[in-house]
């Protein structure tokens, strides 16, 4: 039936499956990669699914955080950050500054959390969009514009109007991983689908991707741990 969006703090995406056999509605959160996927009976509407995962969404988010752990960001903590661990630093001056082993956040302690996440964000933003406009210009098709949200079953995305989304938490993962991801969700704007033809798309634009591929499956999860006090 597709994939929808719970909006919120983080994004839930959302598998809607229909079963034949099913009797009532069930949510079921996979160990292996936090997808959520409601199943539905035969001859219940879309909408009654929606409205009844909107209601589970506070237990949805509880229990993606306690299949993956957490860890609150604060002076001390470590890290990953363009796939380099750096040590939360206190320090002085105004700008959240970065350096090759740490993240140097000056202000109130209790800010640093807040502090830190904006310096990722904004990192995050900068980088996706150069890379976007990178692969774009290198397919020759145009995107109509980029959000970066929070999301937690799935790295990007293309709409069908063109518009590309990301998860800023790309900005912790190995630079090639994150450039894998934009080359991915190019590809779409001029091939909505995941064929051959596809894949051909993604292999000419970022080369080959197995590598991006095998870190996301294998280590993408843990980009979920850490939290900034949201």
């Amino acid at each position: 039936m597709g994939m929808h969006v719970l909006r919120g703090d983080p994004d839930i995406t959302l598998s809607l499956r229909r079963s034949a056999r099913a009797r009532r509605m069930t949510l079921r959160i996979s160990q292996l990669d936090g997808q959520v996927t409601l199943t539905l009976p035969a001859r219940a509407s879309e909408r009654a699914a929606l409205e009844f995962a909107h209601g589970k969404a506070e237990w949805i988010r509880k229990h993606l955080q306690a299949c993956i752990g957490t860890l609150t960001v604060t002076i001390g903590s470590v890290v990953p950050i363009e796939g380099v661990a750096r040590t939360v630093l206190a320090g002085p001056g105004r700008a959240v500054q970065l350096e090759s082993d740490a993240l140097i956040v000056p202000g109130a302690e209790a800010r640093v959390p807040a502090r830190a996440l904006g310096f990722l964000k904004a990192r995050a933003r900068d980088r996706l969009a150069a890379a976007s406009d990178h692969y774009a210009a290198a397919l020759g098709r145009s995107y109509s514009g980029i959000s970066i949200r929070d999301t937690r079953s799935r790295w990007g995305s293309c709409s069908s109007a063109g518009r590309l989304m990301y998860s800023w938490r790309l900005i912790m993962a190995p630079p090639p991983v994150l450039d894998y991801v934009v080359a991915h969700e190019v590809a779409h704007l001029a091939q909505m689908n995941h064929s051959p033809a596809f894949w051909s798309e993604v292999t000419r634009l970022y080369g080959p991707c197995a590598e991006p591929r095998t870190w996301l499956r294998q280590q993408g999860n843990d980009l979920h741990r850490y939290r900034f006090g949201d």
